[in-house]
């Protein structure tokens, strides 16, 4: 019998292991205190585990894959250090260096550095496939240098990123023209929220692709990339931004991308009345591991 997704177990996607040795490992991040506008994404975790129960009792139809087929383990969230960014920051990167392919569930977008750290001391420089309306390129976050606008900054100067392999997807926020000239003149490309639109999903999975082809690549999902109307719940909407459907477009096309690890980060269920991005956050690991299954053969 097929248990109600309501009485499901609340761990992500309903899984039963916990161990770290999976071959892909959920863990949450709840970290929040680089946010520069509302806080609140340290529940980000839990809400995203809860309603992905959604998402259990049948295959993608855009990839007609079992994602829960593939070898899974939820171990519940990495230890913080509350109120410390720098000992939080070193705690984060220890505990994902023990894992193989991680899905980090955020947690503010500060978490990316450590990540990165971590995945690029086994790999070597990273692709990096960012989501976001924020180029997060500012050398510091409104006076903190490690912050959820600074993370790719100090990714590219630490040599954790390939700039040359780098792109941005619905970038629209204000930016000063000296952050966006120097996020450029590093080699990353940005994809603004109006190129998308009038590109296609077609057009830019395949401008993804193109970018990430030769290495190993790592996928980084700020929520806000969405527009507010489809996720609300986040610390810095800005409006004009994608649609999940196109989101989802996107990502089912990048089955080629040799991804190593991902996050999803910026949900802020305080903001949020229906589960609404919880839910987008939600679907966009799913849809990650669903590309997964797709080159195991899970169908």
């Amino acid at each position: 019998m097929v248990k109600a997704t309501y009485s499901t177990r609340p761990s992500f996607l309903g899984v039963a292991s916990e161990s770290p040795k999976a071959e892909f490992v959920v863990a949450g991040v709840p970290f929040d205190i680089g946010t520069t506008h509302r806080s609140g994404t340290r529940f980000g975790p839990m809400a995203i585990r809860a309603i992905s129960r959604m998402l259990i009792d049948g295959h993608n139809p855009l990839t007609w894959t079992l994602p829960n087929d593939l070898d899974i383990a939820d171990i519940g969230d990495f230890d913080i250090a509350l109120g410390e960014t720098l000992k939080s920051l070193e705690l984060i990167e220890a505990q994902a260096a023990k894992i193989g392919h991680l899905i980090a569930l955020g947690g503010d977008h500060t978490i990316a550095l450590p990540l990165l750290r971590a995945a690029a001391k086994k790999h070597g420089p990273l692709g990096l496939v960012h989501f976001d309306a924020h180029v997060d390129t500012w050398p510091d976050s409104f006076g903190q240098v490690y912050g959820h606008g600074s993370c790719f900054y100090h990714a590219i100067e630490e040599g954790h990123v390939d700039p040359k392999r780098m792109i941005q997807v619905g970038i629209r926020s204000p930016l000063g023209r000296d952050i966006h000239d120097w996020t450029v003149g590093k080699g990353v490309t940005i994809l603004s929220a109006q190129e998308v639109h009038e590109m296609g999903p077609a057009a830019v999975a395949r401008a993804i692709a193109d970018k990430m082809a030769g290495g190993k690549s790592y996928l980084s999902y700020d929520i806000d990339a969405l527009d507010p109307s489809q996720a609300p719940g986040t610390g810095t909407p800005e409006v004009g931004g994608l649609f999940t459907w196109q989101s989802q477009a996107i990502l089912a096309r990048l089955g080629e991308v040799n991804f190593i690890g991902m996050d999803i980060v910026e949900v802020s269920p305080p903001y949020d009345v229906a589960e609404i991005t919880a839910l987008a956050g939600a679907t966009v690991a799913w849809q990650y591991l669903s590309l997964q299954a797709a080159k195991r053969g899970l169908h």
